[in-house]
């Protein structure tokens, strides 16, 4: 038996060699601690001194550190010293519509980005509708149509010309909001009492998220934006409706709400991890101030089990008034944002979290335009807490270059 183990021991070790390493900052020369390394089946951290070790038969590595741009190495590299690049990701959203290279508003967005700090970009990768903006080979959805409104003819070249300004992309899918393929799965969309296929106000059906078939679909569809080389992945609409009475799979307890979003993003994890990128989450804002799930199956610190970030909607315009013991939280911008993170900050640190701010109108109280006083007051709170950048939200794409710092190019 003993002589067994041994062959066993030493089949392990042949097969499986150790490749060490240190992982540095690109631009300090200092170690990072808790990078995560990972082949394509598990990943290891650094400790204190950026050292690390995983044993694997595979070739290719990849790291993520928090607040650094993911990095894809060989075990062939001639260092074992591994240096990453900072960047703290000040992203504004490219619309679903806008979102091709020849495109007026994609051409205004690299005008800016060539002008000002702005460094990423987010593409709508799978709306609400459930469309896709390119083709992928996913054939399922393929086979739904979803390609056809895509607005990226040419993938490839779109993501030649981004990567080649250095623009930190960001991949957003909606996960179980999804027209589509809820109205060609009946069996598991979310349904009314009466057994018919709920819609909510803008007429979309969702899928139900205690049905796996839903996380595979949806997980499948960011494995062709990882292979495409986008350097994250933004899941949105990753919630139950904010609607009582509808028919699932489970009984919608907190539990199981919960258990079901964890289960959605531990498989995107393990999907994904072969491909290096970057998982963020998007939620509401209340969130940082709420001790349950509200209902949807989020909690921060079940949703950061399996995420690299996490991204509250702090739209000031979204709070109630009376929050943040002011009449119009809408008017007090860089309040709602500071205070917001800062009080999650004991559950999750800032380094882990980028808010979409707000760039539109005060839908809720005053009715007031965003401009650049408001916009400006957002950044500077999520800077003042250390947040891992931000993302801006137009429902447009429309943005001011003169709100931005200029490069430093």
């Amino acid at each position: 038996m003993k002589k067994l183990l041994f062959i066993s021991a030493l089949l392990q070790t042949l097969l499986f060699a150790s490749f060490e390493g240190t992982i540095i900052d690109k631009n300090t020369l200092k170690p990072i601690e808790k990078a995560i390394i990972s082949d394509s089946r598990k990943s290891v951290r650094s400790d204190e001194n950026g050292s690390f070790s995983i044993k694997s038969k595979e070739k290719n590595y990849h790291v993520k550190a928090y607040g650094y741009r993911p990095y894809t190495f060989s075990s062939d590299v001639n260092t074992t010293t591994i240096s990453v690049e900072p960047i703290k990701v000040k992203a504004l959203y490219l619309t679903f519509w806008g979102a091709n290279i020849y495109s007026k508003t994609t051409k205004r967005l690299l005008d800016i980005i060539e002008n000002t700090e702005i460094n990423a970009v987010v593409v709508d990768v799978k709306n609400e509708y459930g469309s896709t903006s390119f083709r992928t080979s996913f054939k399922q959805a393929n086979k739904y149509g979803a390609y056809k409104n895509r607005t990226i003819g040419n993938i490839e070249n779109f993501m030649k010309v981004m990567k080649s300004k250095n623009i930190y992309l960001i991949a957003r899918l909606a996960v179980f909001k999804d027209e589509l393929q809820a109205s060609n799965n009946e069996d598991y969309a979310i349904k009314k009492a009466d057994g018919t296929i709920w819609r909510n106000h803008d007429n979309m059906a969702w899928v139900d998220p205690f049905d796996k078939r839903s996380h595979k679909y949806t997980i499948a569809i960011a494995e062709e934006a990882a292979k495409v080389g986008f350097d994250e992945i933004n899941f949105d609409y990753i919630r139950f409706p904010a609607k009582s009475g509808l028919k699932l799979k489970k009984e919608s307890t907190q539990k199981n709400r919960v258990k079901a979003i964890e289960s959605f993003l531990y498989s995107a994890k393990n999907r994904l991890r072969k491909y290096g990128v970057f998982i963020s989450v998007d939620t509401y804002g209340n969130i940082c101030w709420e001790k349950g799930d509200t209902g949807i199956g989020q909690t921060i610190e079940s949703l950061a089990k399996h995420s690299d970030y996490i991204s509250p909607m702090l739209y000031p315009s979204g709070f109630a008034s009376g929050s943040f013991f002011f009449e119009h939280p809408s008017e007090h911008p860089y309040e709602v944002i500071y205070r917001s993170i800062k009080h999650i900050k004991p559950i999750i640190n800032p380094n882990r979290v980028r808010p979409w701010l707000q760039y539109f109108k005060d839908y809720a109280h005053t009715k007031k335009y965003y401009k650049k006083f408001e916009v400006t007051e957002q950044i500077r709170a999520s800077d003042d807490v250390n947040a891992s950048g931000w993302m801006l939200w137009s429902p447009s794409s429309r943005y001011h270059q003169e709100y931005f710092k200029p490069s430093k190019k």
